[in-house]
């Protein structure tokens, strides 16, 4: 279904899915990827650290260090697997319905009518509010449908928050 090109990606430009579909796919800004780079950088060293601390008088400085070289190397792993998954996360907003691609390994395709929303939340905990970012959560009649677009601007959040709150009760009322 999604096989756009990436170019644009962290800009928020669309890109246009090939096979005769027009679905114009709207990337995450790349705030998501600068915000889950640094934990990455954060946590991970400190937990060598802590795992180097624990082991030093146990079992001596070299087990300590070979014990910490695991989580350092995970970091370098890490930074390009959060950039893999950044990349694949995409919205399309269609006529009818919402579209959510995400995934790496398992690509995921979440289709909401907007019919079907009950509730369009935009949330943005306080790392995400450090880095300038919001998240949309969006709830439907069956909880197993809801569906989360993390990582967007707070102005963008609030825009599809207004603009699918708007189209859900217009296509509600038909029901």
């Amino acid at each position: 279904m999604h096989t756009g090109t990436g170019q644009g990606a962290g800009t928020g430009e669309g890109a246009v899915a090939e096979g005769g579909d027009d679905t114009v796919w709207t990337s995450l800004p790349g705030g998501l990827l600068r915000m889950r780079r640094m934990l990455l950088v954060t946590i991970v060293p400190l937990l060598a650290v802590a795992a180097a601390a624990v082991l030093w008088p146990l079992a001596g400085p070299g087990w300590a260090a070979l014990a910490a070289l695991p989580l350092l190397a995970l970091t370098g792993w890490g930074w390009w697997m959060i950039e893999r998954n950044w990349r694949s996360w995409r919205y399309a907003e269609r006529a009818d319905d919402l579209l959510i691609s995400r995934g790496v390994l398992w690509h995921e395709l979440t289709v909401v009518p907007y019919g079907r929303m009950q509730l369009v939340e935009v949330t943005s905990g306080p790392v995400e509010r450090h880095f300038g970012l919001a998240s949309v959560q969006l709830h439907t009649a069956a909880a197993a449908s809801d569906a989360r677009i993390p990582g967007l601007l707070p102005e963008e959040a609030a825009r599809l928050r207004e603009r699918l709150t708007e189209l859900g009760q217009a296509r509600s009322a038909g029901l």
